[in-house]
């Protein structure tokens, strides 16, 4: 039987599931970066804007404004014929949790008392779409699978976070978990290397640095884009990485680099991008 871990499956949205490069996504990272940080408020009109600076069409970035609304996580503030959007207490809470787990990244302790996650969960193979669900949902807190219906993590605290997949999906009577240290018997080295694709996630990292490292805007809106591009391409990182003990980690591991890159292009693109967010603001407000 085919390894499950062969492929990563695109993850979820910090918030809900959206696809990685859709408007929605896109719109995510602008309210997350420049509106609720410094509890702002948003005109509709600057938000279809920086949208379609980024390739989408006014349609979809409407949609995207729209689906937002309906999750909960945004609500509109009228005036006259237009409409700002600020972000619920809800939103609010849910970008917060979003972005300690993004950011908090770099400063994670990465100490390990030796104990495992292991759960036990079995789908049918004629379940395809339930077995989807459920390896996207398993994937995305950070657990891999070295062998069919067996999940395992390093992070015993994750535990929550798989059960709430595990009985979103109606799955929870037939699971079984355990808390514990590798035994005597077999690899824990090769164990590690049959529930992820450490290869695929470090060609990933490498391309990230490659994208980013050297790239300088050249003017405020250059800024504003790239940093946009930026988050939105860092922000799987911390979900699809299985955050796993050094020890079990390749030499000069990538995924260190990469978060130093974040950080330092974070930085140095911060000041410009807000200049320009700013002045999109101002024209939309006059």
């Amino acid at each position: 039987m085919a390894r499950e871990h062969a492929t990563l499956v695109e993850p979820l949205s910090l918030i809900s599931g959206v696809h990685q490069t859709s408007a929605r996504a896109a719109l995510l990272v602008c309210l997350g970066e420049f509106v609720w940080p410094a509890g702002r408020t948003v005109w509709s009109s600057t938000l279809v804007n920086v949208l379609g600076e980024l390739g989408f069409e006014p349609n979809a970035a409407r949609k995207a404004i729209q689906r937002t609304a309906k999750s909960g996580h945004i609500e509109p503030v009228r005036e006259g014929r237009r409409v700002r959007w600020e972000f619920t207490a809800a939103g609010g809470r849910a970008l917060a949790e979003g972005g300690e787990r993004v950011f908090g990244w770099q400063t994670r302790d990465m100490t390990w008392d030796r104990r495992w996650l292991s759960i036990l969960v079995t789908v049918p193979e004629s379940q395809r779409q339930l077995r989807h669900h459920l390896q996207s949902g398993l994937i995305w807190a950070g657990l891999g699978s070295p062998g069919s219906g067996h999940w395992i993590t390093p992070h015993v605290d994750r535990e929550p976070e798989a059960r709430e997949v595990i009985e979103r999906l109606g799955l929870l009577e037939q699971t079984h978990s355990f808390v514990g240290r590798h035994g005597g018997i077999g690899d824990e080295r090769a164990l590690v290397e049959s529930a992820w694709n450490l290869d695929l996630l470090s060609a990933q990292y490498e391309q990230f640095i490659e994208r980013f490292a050297k790239l300088t805007p050249r003017d405020d809106r250059e800024a504003l884009l790239a940093r946009i591009e930026l988050v939105q391409a860092w922000r799987r990182f911390p979900y699809l990485d299985p955050d796993l003990p050094r020890e079990f980690l390749p030499p000069r591991w990538p995924g260190f680099r990469a978060t130093t890159v974040l950080g330092e292009c974070r930085a140095a693109w911060k000041e410009a991008s807000e200049r320009h967010w700013q002045v999109l603001s101002h024209l939309e407000s006059v």
